[in-house]
Parts: structure tokens; sequence; C-alpha cells
């Protein structure tokens, strides 16, 4: 996957434009993640919030679109090409205004842009 390929959806997982993913669950291959606090998109780098609840100390993660793998609107889940320990590797995510920060944003398509494929599902 290019590198700008990480913030946006991969064609086949299923997404509906101008659907709004918030309060949609986030499932990782091992277990839930949280869910959409909200979707953004600033400097054509498209990624989801999602609130973690206690599982991460009550802390958000941006997670960028691209390792999407599916989107299933029915049971409100979308399913993510990461486990939950590579996701809290990720650089910290601390406040709102990172998601406003060429540079953050960079450091977090980075770094998921060198994790391992994983397959995509249909949803």
């Amino acid at each position: 996957m290019a590198i700008d390929g990480i913030w946006s959806y991969p064609p086949q997982v299923g997404r509906v434009e101008g659907l709004d993913l918030t309060g949609f669950s986030v499932a990782a291959g091992d277990g839930t993640i949280g869910h959409v606090d909200r979707e953004a998109d600033h400097f054509g780098m498209r990624h989801l919030v999602v609130d973690t609840g206690v599982w991460v100390f009550g802390k958000s993660v941006l997670v960028p679109v691209g390792v999407v793998t599916g989107i299933d609107t029915e049971e409100r889940t979308v399913q993510v090409a990461c486990t939950r320990g590579e996701i809290k590797a990720a650089p910290r995510f601390l406040v709102d205004s990172e998601t406003m920060d060429p540079d953050y944003l960079t450091r977090v398509g980075d770094y998921y842009h060198r994790l391992p494929p994983r397959e995509t599902t249909t949803a």
C-alpha cells in the first residue's frame, strides 16, 4: 500500500459515502478496540478517532481509514487490519488539536504503513 493509501478507504470494505460511522464499534483481529468518536479528513488524511473507553486508560486513538478491512452497517462495526497491541503502540493521541497537526498525522501514517499487510474482508 502506498503511504498515501493509508488515508483512503480501500474500495472493497463496503464504505458508503456520507455514512456517519460515529458510534460504530471498532474491532481488531484480536478483540474490540472501542467505538468511533468521530471521522475527520484534515489535509487529505482521513482518519477515525476511536474512544477506547477503559482499555487504554480512557484515551482515544487515531486510526487511518486505510487500515479498515470491513464495515458492517447492520452490526454497526468497523473491522481494522491491526491487533490491539499494534494500535496501543501507535503514536500517542493526546489532544484533539493533533488531528489538525500535519506532522503528527504523518507520524501516525508512517507507523500504520509499516505494519504487516493483512487480508481485507467484506462486510
